[in-house]
């Protein structure tokens, strides 16, 4: 089953790291990456933008777009990570390992998905090796 480990952390703490923090903290999660893809468990993984780059589509009676995420919380979401686990215990260890490698802040959910539409057979990636 595939699992998404959506990585919450507070923006303005992540953003203002120097480049080498980022370096050491990418250096530190591709560790943990490469373990999982080798045991053909990673999907895709990403880094997302600022969330003063986002524009949220609010629902209703009418669509409405606005700039931000306006998120109540303290943390963003910064990316993800999907892994395909036999089980959620497995997803959950697999989350602990990539908490271990990022920093000591934010959170980590878990969560099952549910592909609606797979990707068209010219773009999907296997994560089982072959």
């Amino acid at each position: 089953m595939m699992y998404a480990i959506l990585c919450y952390d507070s923006e303005a703490t992540v953003g203002a790291w120097t480049k080498e923090e980022d370096d050491a903290a990418i250096a530190k999660l591709d560790v943990v990456q490469e373990k999982l893809a080798s045991e053909g468990k990673l999907g895709p993984v990403a880094r997302l933008a600022p969330t003063k780059k986002a524009i949220t589509l609010k629902k209703g009676r009418e669509m409405l777009l606005v700039d931000g995420p306006f998120a109540e919380t303290k943390e963003q979401l910064l990316g993800f990570f999907l892994v395909d686990c036999a089980s959620m215990d497995e997803a959950v260890e697999a989350a602990q390992q990539l908490g271990l490698a990022s920093s000591s802040n934010g959170s980590f959910e878990i969560r099952p998905l549910t592909l609606f539409r797979p990707a068209p057979a010219e773009t999907r990636v296997s994560l089982r090796p072959s």
